[in-house]
């Protein structure tokens, strides 16, 4: 079993999950979605992009492209939601949640397609 390559897997996968665990929930209702889980989302995504960066084939090409697209798309709702909290007078509201949580929907899709791109790799090292 090689380590690099399970740690490379679980930070792909922890990546998607987190992301999952903070797009559930009623999409404009704040109470759903924590500002802390949107920090662990950022910081287990940016990890997991500094991990396929060095991979030079066409895969790790695509799976660098998709993990800079999510972290691009959660970065963005961060900063949504600290100008909203922290800058606009209106807080959060169903509007800027609405924004926020579809930032990290974006964000999500992004890693269905790591983890999909990486069966797919994981598949064709076995023929």
């Amino acid at each position: 079993m090689n380590l690099e390559k399970v740690v490379f897997g679980f930070f792909i996968i922890l990546a998607l999950t987190l992301n999952f665990g903070f797009f559930v929930g009623e999409f404009d209702n704040p109470a759903h979605h924590n500002v802390y889980e949107l920090f662990a989302v950022i910081v287990v995504n940016l990890i997991a992009t500094v991990l396929k960066f060095g991979d030079r084939t066409q895969m790790g090409a695509l799976l660098l492209a998709a993990s800079l697209v999510a972290d691009l798309q959660l970065l963005a709702a961060a900063v949504v939601w600290a100008y909203a909290q922290h800058v606009s007078g209106t807080g959060l509201d169903p509007m800027v949640m609405g924004s926020i949580v579809s930032l990290a929907g974006g964000a999500m899709l992004a890693n269905i397609v790591s983890v999909v791109l990486l069966i797919i790799e994981t598949v064709n090292l076995r023929r």
